[in-house]
């Protein structure tokens, strides 16, 4: 049947928006990188929809999104990175730490595949949210990283790391439209609309920010009193 295809149609989708992000990371035009990576990430959230919605899981079909996904959210935001260390005053050659950001992305979705914890939250920030932080501050403060080579290849190290922490992070799938049941993420998307409102394209990395310390301080709350 036709429907079964739809979600891996959708998966296809995300993987050619990423494949063009990173031609255009390549080229240093960060605003087709932030449109493609975003759009991208809708084409991710679909393709799950899609998949629940129809009922055609498939193993095809995880092992597609997690190929897409080291593209879309691995490849682009490391071609992003390389080339904006390429326009620093570092040698050549350290522009390819930026490459760093695919390799940890990989990880990442390995150990997600295999990791049965991260059922309905996750371990380590996934990819998305990483990729979107970087198309962020590549939209955003593209000149200041340049001259900021340092703190571009910290952001490098500390971003790779969190991909692959042990550090609990909320998933924004809702199991109902209960206030109740769904609060954290209800604060969180508030928060993220006044950033939007107020910041419009130079939102993202904030965003991101926030959902880093929001996951933080709760996962502080559910620790188990010593």
């Amino acid at each position: 049947m036709i429907k079964k295809h739809i979600p891996n149609f959708i998966t296809c989708l995300n993987l050619f928006s990423g494949s063009m992000a990173v031609y255009y990371a390549f080229q240093a035009n960060y605003t087709a990188v932030l449109w493609l990576v975003l759009l991208a990430a809708v084409f991710d959230f679909f393709d799950g929809f899609a998949a629940r919605l129809l009922k055609a899981y498939s193993p095809m079909g995880k092992e597609m999104d997690s190929l897409a996904d080291v593209i879309s959210f691995g490849l682009a935001p490391g071609a992003l990175a390389f080339s904006l260390l390429r326009e620093s005053p570092l040698p050549d050659w350290v522009a390819f730490a930026g490459f760093i950001i695919p390799v940890f992305s990989a990880l990442r979705l390995a150990k997600f595949n295999i990791d049965e914890r991260q059922t309905s939250s996750f371990i380590g920030m996934p990819t998305p949210a990483n990729a979107i932080f970087w198309i962020g501050i590549g939209y955003s403060h593209d000149k200041l990283l340049v001259v900021n080579e340092f703190v571009l290849l910290g952001l490098i190290v500390g971003f790779s790391l969190l991909l692959v922490s042990e550090i609990p992070m909320f998933s924004l799938k809702f199991k109902s439209m209960s206030l109740k049941a769904n609060q954290l993420q209800y604060i969180f998307l508030l928060v993220c609309i006044i950033l939007l409102a107020t910041l419009q394209l130079n939102a993202f990395a904030p965003i991101i920010a926030w959902y880093i310390i929001l996951s933080i301080i709760v996962s502080q709350f559910k620790k188990p009193a010593k």
